[in-house]
């Protein structure tokens, strides 16, 4: 044996510690293991358990005896055309209304006042949901007046989108009042998921917003940007607005509502309209 070699004692010396290594790198695997297991379960203690919901949020907080769907629609018109777009409207949509067989309800029909200026908004409603709306849109098709009246207005815009909507289950049913009054449209964009809690809050507070019949719709999107609420007021006029809205925080209650609510909102906006002639909501 050259000098270089181990000697076989060494060599069996050192089997024994490396053996020792391995056994206490295992125990200190399994202690670790053991403690990751302990704190897993420490945490899953404090983990919220989410809620499963048996429906969709549209199920839950719409009528459930009516069917209605709604469609608003934004138009933002040059501003050079207003007086004409307006004309135009005035004279062609009340003649396709006229028509029994048309399944839809013009609910109201306004002019920006203070927001977006030279904007028209419309709203209506399809009474027997997606089959209505799908049954309008077929009939419209063969209209040879509306499609020239598309043409027409066409030329007169900028831009303009649109939103399906259904009612609140717990809010009035837009119908057709007497003027004169300014509107408010009130849009809330929410986190996506906290519709339900937005619903829960409001269907407890509305009571605070109805002694003088200001409180006219109230919706949220199926189709388009989700997750938008839209509120719709009405009012006399500014100055009664102001009053109704400060009376509001006289109440027992309705200061709940609003802490509840606003940590919900990502963005919010707010119309003041003025409706058009042909209007059901004057």
């Amino acid at each position: 044996m050259s000098p270089a070699d181990p000697a076989p004692e060494n060599l069996q010396s050192k089997g024994p510690k490396r053996g020792q290594r391995c056994l206490n790198q295992q125990a200190k695997q399994r202690g670790y293991a053991s403690k990751d297991n302990e704190s897993s379960w420490f945490r899953s203690l404090f983990v919220h358990k989410v809620d499963p919901r048996k429906d969709a949020h549209s199920n839950l907080l719409s009528k459930k005896e009516t069917s209605n769907l709604y469609k608003i629609q934004f138009h933002n018109v040059k501003p050079e055309c207003l007086d004409a777009y307006n004309s135009l409207t005035e004279e062609v949509l009340p003649k396709l209304h006229l028509d029994t067989d048309y399944p839809c309800d013009l609910v109201g029909n306004w002019n920006t006042w203070y927001g977006e200026q030279d904007q028209a908004v419309h709203l209506w409603r399809f009474s027997g949901g997606y089959p209505a709306l799908s049954d309008c849109m077929n009939k419209l098709k063969q209209n040879k007046e509306y499609l020239e009246f598309r043409k027409e207005r066409s030329k007169m815009l900028l831009s303009r989108r649109n939103q399906l909507l259904l009612e609140f289950s717990f809010w009035n049913e837009p119908l057709p009042r007497a003027g004169p009054n300014i509107y408010e449209l009130r849009t809330y964009k929410l986190k996506p998921g906290t519709m339900i809690e937005w619903g829960n809050n409001w269907a407890r507070a509305i009571k605070y917003r109805q002694e003088n019949q200001e409180a006219v719709g109230g919706f949220f999107s199926q189709i388009g940007e989700l997750y938008v609420v839209h509120h719709l007021w009405a009012y006399r006029d500014l100055q009664s607005r102001e009053e109704t809205r400060n009376a509001a925080w006289r109440k027992r209650g309705w200061d709940e509502n609003v802490y509840y609510t606003v940590p919900l909102v990502r963005n919010m906006e707010s119309r003041i309209m003025i409706p058009l002639k042909i209007s059901p909501l004057q």
